[in-house]
């Protein structure tokens, strides 16, 4: 048998116990070990988890959703490593799990189950470099750099989709169906979490990426609704279900929500959420991520519609809107975000507001431009005046904020209703998708209004798909999915052009004249500056450097790296990227 040459540390399995595998110079370990050893075969396995990734403050900074322009003119190019996804160590890692197991002498039943999560994992990996670039090739076996053909070409696109599907739906006939809560193996991948995937799979799939000829009426959109449909219906039946505070989808872990998360363990292994969301005079450093004046908008109002829709109960200006903003949202706002002047009960202070006035806030939240101050401030280029609540441990100290070990959540039940909803309503049930849309909302809290609705007004399939997206952007903020939602849908161009703000507050007397700042600081020092004790004006962010973001029509497929191409003359380059391979499936 050949020698697996990888770097194995890992904990027996990803409880947070300190007992810790100690294999001595694991270059020359013999695999024949471990797969005798189901305690060897976990540590394997283990360590190829870590492909799940983790907490991630930054996500969303490719969308609308946080500030920082991503998308700079070039920043992709077929030179450098930008959105490039070529994990073939990991893929040969895992092929040879896929084919030492089956020579081992572990029992029947831990060799099923290690097949199985290896051939998830196999779809998993191959899944994220298809939607990265395409079709690429899908090798099965462990190559041997010295005895296999590595000048491999490209699989299709079609093919790749279609290796996944057969490694999925072998992986869900070797998984346990569901892993209790309660078990010692919770974090493992299910057959649940298997089924969901695929579905995902199949979402893409039949996506626009895929079909720019043949967006929604393809034949694919069928196959996608049926696993979706298999995979909401056989997880209901098990107990999956959205728990009753939208503020618990992750605080609250192995929640009835979650389909599959990482888990985390201070002091073993902890993640930099706490550390990268919180204002900087509560963390250990200015916060890494920050919500745009872009987004704040695109929160619903309570009764479902935006604040500037007519027909709302809570209709407003947009005047009106940005000296109130804060009033009358989807509770979802106030769950996620933290805004100058909110109740902000961070490190156990209860009576805690959160200022950003520029001469009034900590130097580490400030963001403005306030002649007044007589000081400039030094979040202009990151900061927005908002701050991140979700999913933040507001019990850990400022000392301790980097001892954040909440649980990852890759992925919930929301997503899975919405990824079944979105594929009922393009095989042309309306009702289905509604219901689930009903059913989210109602879960956040919205109004149900006289109709029932919740504030949802769509006629049609297309208005549906709309809405569809709308409540995706809201209910999975933060979590990682809008720019790849709008790339799978060819709606890039809704970012490409765009800029990015922030709202400046300044405190203000009851007649409208601006506070003296000494006044203002020994009232915000006592917490008693409210929101309506400030007036708000819109500053684009950042304020120096690239402020534009740029999205031509070649990233609905990314280029395979120059470097990778040059190693292997068997691979041809992407259409619109100098070559003649063709992504799509068409």
């Amino acid at each position: 048998m050949k020698k697996i040459i990888y770097t194995l540390t890992i904990l027996v399995w990803m409880t947070g116990c300190a007992d810790v595998l100690e294999i001595e110079n694991i270059n020359n370990y013999d695999p024949e070990q471990v797969w005798n050893d189901e305690r060897l075969a976990n540590a394997y396995l283990a360590n190829l988890y870590g492909m799940f990734g983790n907490w991630n403050t930054g996500a969303d900074r490719t969308s609308q959703q946080i500030a920082g322009i991503v998308w700079y003119e070039d920043q992709i190019t077929i030179s450098n490593g930008n959105f490039k996804s070529w994990d073939y160590e990991q893929v040969r890692l895992i092929n040879q799990a896929i084919q030492d197991v089956q020579t081992g002498t572990l029992p029947q039943e831990i060799k099923d189950e290690v097949m199985g999560q290896a051939l998830f994992m196999r779809a998993y990996a191959y899944f994220e470099m298809v939607m990265y670039h395409g079709g690429v090739p899908y090798i099965k076996v462990p190559q041997d750099r010295y005895e296999d053909d590595l000048y491999v070409a490209r699989n299709s696109s079609a093919e790749c989709f279609d290796f996944m599907v057969e490694d999925l739906d072998q992986a869900i006939d070797l998984l346990p169906a569901h892993i209790a809560s309660s078990s010692s193996d919770y974090g493992k991948i299910d057959g649940n979490f298997a089924l969901a995937f695929k579905a995902k799979v199949l979402l893409y799939k039949a996506s626009p990426q895929f079909n720019p000829s043949n967006p929604f009426d393809n034949t694919y959109w069928q196959e996608a609704h049926e696993a979706n449909k298999l995979a909401y219906e056989t997880m209901m039946e098990q107990g999956y279900m959205l728990v009753d505070d939208y503020s618990n989808v992750a605080l609250e872990e192995r929640n009835s929500e979650v389909v599959f998360s990482v888990i985390n363990s201070y002091p073993n292994k902890t993640a930099a959420w706490d550390h990268g969301v919180r204002p900087g005079s509560e963390s250990r450093g200015p916060a890494s991520a920050c919500p745009t004046w872009e987004f704040i908008k695109e929160f619903p109002m309570k009764d479902g519609k935006l604040y500037n829709d007519p027909s709302g109960a809570y209709y407003m200006s947009d005047e009106a809107f940005l000296q109130n903003y804060w009033e009358n949202r989807d509770p979802r706002f106030d769950k996620s975000i933290v805004w100058a002047g909110k109740p902000y009960g961070v490190s156990g202070k209860v009576d805690k507001r959160q200022y950003t006035a520029l001469g009034i806030a900590h130097e580490l939240d400030d963001f403005g431009v306030n002649p007044a101050a007589q000081t400039n401030s030094t979040n202009l280029d990151r900061y927005t005046g908002f701050f991140i609540l979700k999913n933040s441990l507001l019990d850990l100290t400022q000392a301790e904020v980097q001892q954040y070990d909440l649980d990852y959540v890759l992925m919930r039940f929301a997503e899975v209703m919405l990824n079944y909803a979105e594929t009922a309503n393009e095989t042309g049930d309306m009702t289905t998708a509604m219901e689930i849309l009903r059913q989210i909302r109602e879960r956040a809290g919205i109004e149900a209004g006289t109709d029932g609705n919740f504030g949802i007004q769509a006629t049609n399939r297309d208005e549906l798909r709309e809405v569809i997206l709308a409540e995706r952007n809201i209910e999975l903020c933060f979590e990682g999915h809008r720019f790849w939602d709008l790339r799978r849908l060819r709606l890039l161009d809704r970012l490409d052009g765009t800029t990015k703000h922030g709202v400046e507050s300044i405190a203000v007397e009851e007649g409208g004249a601006e506070m003296p700042l000494v006044e203002a600081r020994a009232l915000a020092n006592d917490y008693e500056l409210v929101e309506e004790d400030f007036k708000y004006s819109v500053l684009q962010v950042p304020r120096s450097g690239v402020k534009e973001s740029v999205l031509p029509e070649t990233y609905y497929f990314f280029p395979i790296q120059k470097a990778v191409l040059d190693r292997n003359p068997s691979l041809e380059q992407n259409e619109g990227w100098g070559g003649t391979f063709d992504p799509t499936l068409e």
